[in-house]
Order: C-alpha cells, then sequence, then structure tokens
C-alpha cells in the first residue's frame, strides 16, 4: 500500500504515523505538514522525530507546507497537547531535516508519480489538500482513495457545538476538498468520541510493553489523556487520527459506511465549519421545492468502527 499523511503532527497525529511507520506492508511516500495543532515549525519538528522514534529516520520525507488557512486567522490545540504538541516533552530535533519541496508539490508530484495507487490521510486543516487540487485537479482522478479525518456526523464538534477542529480552522479548503470529486472517506469526531477511545486499563497494557516505541507513546499521551480525563470525563483517550489510519490501513475495521452528501458551512457565524452529512433529499422535498433537488452522493461516511481490533493495531505498532 502507497500512502501519504498530511498532519499537523502532534499528539495522536503522531500515533496516526506510527501504524503507517510501524507496519512492513505500507510504503510511506511522504509527510506533508499543514498548520493546525501547535506552531507551524514545532508540527514539522514533531514529524521528524516521530519518524525518528519509530526507527525510520532519514527514510520517509517530511515537507512543511501552508503555514496559514486560506482566508482565517490560525487557531492551534496546544491546550489539549501542550505547547510542543507531545505533552512538553521537549525533544531534541531530530538528525532529519525537513526538505525544501512545498508540501503541495510533493503531494502533487507523488500522486501523480502513481497514478491510481496512492492512498491519502488527511488528518490536519485541509489546506494542504485543497490548494493541491486547486495547482493540479488531476490529482483527484489519479488518487487511489482520500481518508479525511473531520467534520461531525451531524452531531456535537470539539471546537464549538457545530463544528470539529480540522472543518473549522480551514473551512473554505475543507468545502474545496470534500467537493473536489475524490474517492473519499471520512471519520468523523462523533466515531472518535466512541471507537477511538482507548481506554486507561488499555493504556496501562501499552505502557507495560516497556519499549521505547510504547515509552515515547506512554509519554507523548499524557497531556491528551489528561484533557480528556478532566474536560470530557473520558476513562482514557481519543485518537481520530490513528483510528483514521487505522481504518485506511485495515477495511475490516469499518462495520459500517454509508454513502453521503457532505457539505461544509462557511458563511455562518455560529455555524462555521458545520459538516452537513444528508443520505440523500427525500421526493416529496424535491417536489415541494426546485432548490431541493436530489445531489450525488460525494463521500463515504463511516458509522461504526471496529474499536477493539483498533486498539490491537496500536498495541502492536508499539510492542
Amino acid at each position: 500500500m502507497r500512502l501519504l499523511i498530511d498532519t499537523d503532527t502532534a499528539g495522536d497525529d503522531a500515533f496516526s504515523l506510527l501504524l503507517a511507520l510501524r507496519n512492513p506492508k505500507v510504503t510511506l511516500d511522504a509527510i506533508t505538514i499543514c498548520h493546525g495543532n501547535v506552531t507551524f515549525d514545532q508540527c514539522v519538528e514533531n514529524a521528524l522525530y516521530t519518524v525518528e522514534a519509530a526507527g525510520r529516520g532519514g527514510e520517509v520525507p517530511v515537507y512543511p507546507g501552508a503555514r496559514l488557512p486560506m482566508m482565517r486567522k490560525p487557531l492551534d490545540a496546544a491546550y489539549v497537547f501542550g505547547k510542543d504538541g507531545m505533552s512538553d516533552a521537549n525533544y531534541p530535533p531530530a538528525k532529519q531535516r525537513p526538505e525544501a519541496k512545498h508540501a503541495v508539490d510533493a503531494i502533487i508530484d507523488t500522486v501523480l508519480a502513481h497514478p491510481g495507487e496512492v492512498t491519502i490521510i488527511a488528518q490536519a486543516p485541509l489546506t494542504n489538500l485543497a490548494l493541491a487540487v486547486m495547482k493540479e485537479p488531476a490529482i483527484v482522478q489519479a488518487t487511489k482513495h482520500l481518508w479525511i479525518m473531520g467534520g461531525t456526523d451531524n452531531a456535537v464538534g470539539n471546537v464549538t457545538s457545530a463544528a470539529e477542529f480540522n472543518f473549522y480552522v480551514d473551512p473554505e479548503a475543507a468545502k474545496i476538498v470534500v467537493n473536489a470529486g475524490f474517492k473519499a472517506s471520512m471519520l468523523t469526531w462523533t466515531r472518535s468520541m466512541v471507537e477511538g477511545v482507548i481506554t486507561s486499563a488499555e493504556l496501562d497494557a501499552i505502557a507495560a510493553l516497556g519499549t521505547p516505541v510504547s515509552q515515547f507513546f506512554t509519554r507523548v499521551n499524557r497531556d491528551s489523556l489528561a484533557f480528556s480525563r478532566d474536560r470530557q470525563r473520558i476513562d482514557g483517550s481519543i485518537h481520530p487520527d490513528a483510528l483514521t489510519c487505522a481504518c485506511a490501513l485495515n477495511e475490516a475495521l469499518v462495520l459500517e459506511a454509508e454513502h453521503c452528501v457532505v457539505d461544509v458551512e462557511t458563511a455562518g457565524t455560529l455555524t462555521r465549519g458545520y459538516s452537513s452529512v444528508s443520505s440523500a433529499i427525500l421526493p416529496d422535498a424535491a417536489d415541494a421545492d426546485p432548490d431541493l433537488a436530489p445531489q450525488v452522493p460525494n463521500m463515504r461516511v463511516i458509522k461504526r468502527a471496529d474499536r477493539e481490533g483498533f486498539v490491537r493495531m496500536m498495541t502492536d505498532a508499539v510492542r
């Protein structure tokens, strides 16, 4: 499997990278960095250090990309992951350094060099991918599959009552990408709050492995775990990016999915970044209002995933 991961590396983004980096059946062609969770340069450093922590230093190129959203002020999530995004572990810079090529060009070049082969996992605000689509629309059909971690399935978000972080930070980019025509799947914050949870007992079992990678996981997860327990009243930590990567790597983890019409709100004040997920426009409603004409589904939305299978995959990756 050929893979490209677009990330704003902090906390769970690093664990998603571990799943790919530690899987011998995966060729991770590139890691591209977008603004998001913490300061941009720190996101780059965190990706480089994660590659090294996985024992793959110097093997997977890291490309810096968009430092800002397309039209909005930047927003970070350091209150969840710590100032450095890694629970303030303050890891030293990795020996590997970032590539000179911009992430947008890396996305285009990687996909077009292997048409029909590259799966993209987008686990950051979608700015890099939107810019890549606008610069070279051919990547839409050339991408094997796009996995998006973002949005909600008509449920409460984690930034506002309407929106999830990745879509809220750059809703214009999200709207471009979900409507671009990719063969795509979306794993939402709604599912992350259920199947993306690794319980305290399971986290203790991971820590007890005592390997360098499990120690890295446990140290980096510290702030996110505390946030989940204190602010979200969950006995464990939430792993939306790692769950998305796990489903991309192992389709058997997807227990239920539906092809839906998905769009993103950009104009609303209270609903900025809201992801509208609908099965179809009802015929009676379409008869009543021509503006409600049926639309073609543009996204496979994951409705249920195998939580236990995901935890096994994450545990095996750090074993």
